[in-house]
């Protein structure tokens, strides 16, 4: 019998968003302006009762792609009580720019959201970060690469993701990994499987086991070694399934199941009520 949790789901992605997000920018750089979409719960009131919040970052090989790929889920965790957003960030076919810009994008973002969570009414130490492919990999990138700090930053401000929502993300930069030829011997700068430690975020991975991109057996490897150095890491393996399973539209209901399982990760976090 499908879960309650699994009919919201079909409900909401059956649907269009109801209202449009809020654009709110969150850096300008090099004449432009980038900016977080905002889902926000049903009557949230801002300042008051502070929200857990998500940031997605879209997929695209750090080359395109859209922040709408992630409407959907974000407009199911915002109906779910959480504050979701949706980034925009720097790519190589708007912007001329590598990847190494893409993860500085994401440390401002996570900066700007902790700066700025009194007004958006978000609890500062609950903020979550997902994505897609190379979103999931500048996700990743967060919680575990040391530099790739935009020049005259607050540092102080944490840009360390509370927990970690990745869809089949790039985890290894490395020769044997996708992305090198982008980013070649500067790959320990950036990968998020060269630079995990002790103390990083929980983490749910969700992986086709048909993806060409990313193997399994890199996915068990990251969360095997984030395992090892007493980290919560859950992957969940999807049979039959290739790369960019998960979205909306796509067949086998996967965008539902992961959802199903995202909301089970977050209410186990403390994050979300139980349906």
């Amino acid at each position: 019998m499908r879960s309650i949790c699994s009919f919201l789901t079909l409900f909401l992605s059956s649907v269009l968003w109801a209202d449009d997000p809020d654009l709110q920018i969150y850096k300008e750089v090099d004449g432009h302006s980038l900016n977080l979409h905002i889902f926000t719960p049903p009557a949230h009131s801002q300042g008051k009762e502070l929200k857990p919040a998500i940031v997605f970052f879209f997929g695209g090989g750090w080359v395109g792609g859209s922040p709408k790929q992630f409407y959907p889920q974000c407009e199911y965790l915002s109906n779910r009580g959480m504050v979701a957003m949706a980034a925009e960030y720097r790519v190589k076919s708007r912007h001329n720019t590598t990847p190494f810009e893409c993860v500085m994008d994401g440390k401002s973002a996570l900066r700007w959201l902790r700066q700025n969570s009194a007004k958006l009414g978000i609890n500062p130490q609950r903020i979550g970060a997902g994505g897609g492919s190379a979103g999931g990999h500048v996700a990743a990138a967060l919680a575990t690469v040391p530099g790739l700090n935009e020049q005259g930053e607050d540092l102080s401000i944490s840009c360390l993701p509370d927990a970690l929502v990745l869809f089949n993300p790039v985890y290894d930069n490395g020769p044997e990994g996708f992305g090198y030829p982008k980013v070649k011997e500067r790959y320990k700068e950036i990968s998020p499987i060269h630079n995990l430690r002790k103390g990083m975020p929980p983490t749910i991975v969700f992986l086709g086991d048909q993806d060409k991109l990313i193997p399994v057996s890199t996915a068990e490897k990251f969360r095997d070694e984030m395992r090892e150095l007493g980290n919560r890491s859950e992957l969940v393996v999807y049979p039959k399934q290739a790369h960019g399973f998960f979205n909306q539209g796509k067949p086998g209901d996967c965008f539902s199941k992961t959802m199903d399982e995202t909301d089970r990760f977050l209410v186990s976090l403390g994050w979300l009520k139980k349906n």
